[in-house]
């Protein structure tokens, strides 16, 4: 276990936000950035990661979507091509989910 940085899963200070507030609970990335067990801090909260788990982009739900701040799953695959540019969504292009929680005080 380690304390990370929130960029590290987060990528930038608007989901970070979005985190603070409860609304984006976990994100998926490219490549897996924390285990299991890391924390890391968002305005002087402590979240930790309680689940990394490899998939592809086939396996996301609308559920993932709405834990990732999106609508739905077509919302969100619309959202990654205007923050990414050329992204084209591939259903077997291998990801890693990241899932946090506030830690209890």
């Amino acid at each position: 276990m380690a304390q990370i940085d929130a960029g590290e899963i987060l990528p930038n200070d608007h989901v970070q936000q979005m985190a603070a507030e409860g609304r984006v609970t976990q994100m998926h990335r490219g490549h897996q950035y924390a285990d299991e067990g890391d924390t890391f801090e968002i305005d002087g909260t402590e979240f930790e990661v309680t689940d990394v788990t490899h998939r592809t982009l086939g396996d996301l739900t609308d559920e993932d979507a709405q834990r990732e701040g999106s609508a739905d799953l077509d919302a969100y695959k619309e959202r990654m091509k205007n923050v990414h540019g050329s992204f084209e969504w591939d259903d077997d292009s291998e990801v890693v989910r990241h899932r946090f929680a506030p830690v209890d005080e």
